[in-house]
């Protein structure tokens, strides 16, 4: 059942469940952290804990609070332009790479900063005020959150990895990885719908629903694991440009790459590191934190190709979804464990974001929200690529089929990994 179907009272009790158990999650994955890690900024692309915190309020702050309550003073009219993203309609913004810059607000006052928006937010829900558009706006804020909780973890991640000691994020232990079966699946030329289903979530993005050709191909049913990279690495892939776009090689060599990140190597053994800590590079585990340019030169060593993101969705369409893929309203939480390193190269989908070939642009009759989420996908339609099937750090319920990641071809702070494709 979809929640426009409800009365207005479960409406009401649906949303503010909901909006509840995603706050509460973001709150939760800082748990463990201190307060010097709230600040930290490495990179210019990384932004401290304490700042996803408080963006994800001022959203909220934004799209619900002083739009629908006739009247609403904001929590701090200054951090309408310290938690602004990028978002040029709704005023002035800091700069990204300047966010760890600032000592304060304190992370005790962004959290108060929290409760005040969580409290009205819910008292808002609890009204008779509550008119579906409000109800999408905010579907679309708890999948923004949503978006921030992966975010959250890629940077502690990078957080914890610039720091020597290697600071361990989660105890859980990682199973070791089985040995997964090469094997690939075909699939007949046709025409096949692309875009997310009707009267689902999805991103401006991710519509309309569209037709497209593809021609006969075959897709790997694993991604690629440590140790097919790592025969990559000793074949000398990183030293032969033939294998590499010419951007890519310029970045290779510029910045001195010679294997993914977060792997290092003591005493001549392959070692990586992830929120679990440093363990010995597991080889069957999926290749994870590749960039574009690392992914489609692996793939022409190999001797194939990647797949195009419409390649992607009928692969992943193909397969039932199981609980990583079931919408949120018939999810319970914690129904995901904490695990956030993949270690299956076999699962269809769920483990490392998989690229494609294709640029990220719009689809056929593309049109962007309205209003400032206008700005919130449309704008990064240039230079950056998609990848598809989410991963180990990708919320309950904010996965779909349809999802279209993006990033820059150079990045590779998110789990990513490698699919291969063929013409047959």
């Amino acid at each position: 059942m979809k929640w426009q179907q409800l009365s207005s009272n479960e409406k009401s009790k649906y949303f503010i469940d909901k909006y509840l158990r995603v706050r509460e999650r973001t709150t939760s994955l800082c748990s463990c952290l201190v307060i010097e890690d709230y600040v930290m900024q490495p990179v210019a692309y990384v932004s401290p804990p304490k700042w996803h915190l408080g963006h994800t309020t001022w959203f909220f702050e934004e799209v619900i609070l002083a739009k629908c309550l006739s009247g609403y003073t904001r929590f701090n009219c200054q951090y309408r332009l310290l938690f602004n993203s990028y978002y040029k309609s709704a005023g002035n913004h800091w700069q990204q790479n300047q966010r760890g810059d600032l000592s304060r607000p304190t992370v005790e006052e962004v959290m108060r900063y929290r409760s005040h928006v969580d409290k009205l937010v819910v008292n808002y829900l609890s009204s008779a005020e509550v008119d579906d558009d409000a109800l999408s706006l905010l579907e679309v804020g708890l999948h923004h959150e949503q978006q921030h909780q992966e975010l959250l973890l890629m940077d502690i991640k990078y957080i914890f990895g610039c720091n020597p000691i290697l600071p361990l994020f989660s105890k859980t232990r990682l199973n070791t990885a089985s040995f997964p079966k090469p094997a690939w699946r075909s699939f007949n030329e046709g025409i096949i719908q692309i875009g997310a289903l009707a009267g689902t979530f999805a991103y401006d993005n991710e519509k309309p629903k569209h037709k497209a050709y593809i021609y006969s191909f075959a897709i790997s049913q694993n991604t690629v694991t440590n140790g097919e990279y790592l025969e990559f690495i000793d074949s000398g892939g990183y030293d032969e440009a033939a294998f590499w776009l010419s951007l890519g090689w310029d970045w290779v060599t510029s910045e001195e790459l010679t294997h993914p990140l977060y792997w290092q190597k003591i005493e001549n053994k392959w070692y990586e590191f992830s929120l679990h800590g440093l363990n010995l590079l597991d080889l069957n585990a999926p290749v994870t934190h590749i960039s574009y340019f690392e992914a489609d030169a692996y793939a022409k060593w190999k001797g194939h190709r990647l797949p195009s993101e419409q390649e992607m969705e009928v692969f992943l369409t193909s397969f039932d979804s199981d609980l990583f893929g079931v919408p949120e309203f018939d999810r319970r939480p914690n129904e995901k464990p904490d695990i956030y390193h993949p270690t299956q190269s076999s699962v269809p989908f769920g483990q490392v974001w998989c690229w494609s070939k294709s640029h990220y642009s719009g689809y056929p009759g593309y049109k962007p929200y309205q209003g400032m989420l206008n700005e919130y996908n449309g704008k990064f339609m240039c230079n950056q690529f998609v990848l598809r099937g989410g991963c180990v750090a990708t919320p309950n319920g904010h996965y779909r089929h349809s999802y279209r990641n993006f990033y820059a071809p150079n990045q590779r702070w998110m789990f990513s990994g490698i699919r291969l494709a063929k013409d047959i």
